[in-house]
């Protein structure tokens, strides 16, 4: 189940790159991009700062699919 993300698309109607936002969230320019790429899974703790930044749930910005039904 990979963990997708709406990060760019959040960035980008808040005009901020992605400098701006890792500093708004205590994370490299870097780290940001590889969240993006979905090359790297944020700590809970990072997720929730993102998260806190576009004011909207954490499920909002992350989501997992490919999920089979239990």
């Amino acid at each position: 189940m990979p963990l997708e993300n709406r990060l760019k698309e959040l960035r980008a109607a808040r005009s901020l790159n992605q400098q701006q936002l890792g500093q708004l969230v205590g994370a490299s320019r870097q780290t940001i991009s590889l969240i993006e790429r979905g090359d790297y899974n944020p700590s809970i703790t990072l997720a929730l700062r993102i998260a806190q930044v576009f004011e909207t749930p954490v499920e909002e910005v992350f989501y997992l699919t490919g999920e089979e039904e239990q």
